[in-house]
């Protein structure tokens, strides 16, 4: 079932995420939708709180971005589709154990934030434990832009948007375009939920 995104502004956006429990008994029909409703909206990952759950779980499906790097001959972007190609899970209850290596920037997007992209800047590798599908405890190292996109969604579950972590002033030129996702005054391409 394709759910709402709930959109920029609304509180459990920014609430302290909760662990699952392992016999959740709803968590199955979760992830199912959650994938649903990110392939319905065209995105690469989803977090808990973007349709209206504040618990310890995101997922991705960077897939269709590795056809980006497919064709290149450059062995980094080899590198990246080899990883990219294969990399559709979900994360339940992560904890990033460390983020390290250089700082690099990306211009990123956000279904909870339509139409704004900007550039933020994240450490290129890390290190994450977390619960697979199968209640298996995971421990992997990532880097590039699977890192970020792991980065991303984790900043989800701790009440964090990638806005929070762009420059002031590019932050304030954006402020018209966030006040009218806050009044819900935009064009919606997927079904979303705003803050009353």
């Amino acid at each position: 079932m394709v759910l709402p995104i709930y959109a920029y502004g609304h509180p459990v956006l920014r609430a302290e995420c909760e662990e699952i429990e392992e016999n959740d008994p709803n968590l199955k029909q979760l992830i199912d939708d959650m994938y649903e409703t990110m392939y319905s909206a065209n995105g690469i990952g989803l977090a808990a709180p973007q349709v209206g759950k504040n618990l310890r779980l995101f997922l991705v499906d960077a897939v269709a971005y590795a056809e980006d790097y497919k064709d290149s001959k450059d062995p980094e972007d080899q590198k990246e589709y080899a990883t990219l190609k294969d990399f559709k899970k979900a994360f339940i209850n992560p904890i990033i154990i460390e983020e390290t290596g250089k700082d690099w920037a990306f211009e990123e997007g956000c279904l909870s934030i339509p139409d704004i992209r900007a550039e933020v800047k994240r450490q290129d590798t890390v290190l994450i434990e977390y619960y697979n599908e199968n209640w298996e405890l995971v421990e992997e190292e990532y880097d590039g832009m699977a890192a970020r996109i792991i980065q991303h969604e984790y900043d989800h579950i701790e009440g964090v948007l990638f806005t929070d972590k762009i420059n002031p002033v590019r932050k304030r030129l954006l402020k018209r375009k966030l006040n009218n996702i806050l009044k819900g005054n935009i064009d919606l391409k997927y079904k979303m939920k705003f803050a009353k």
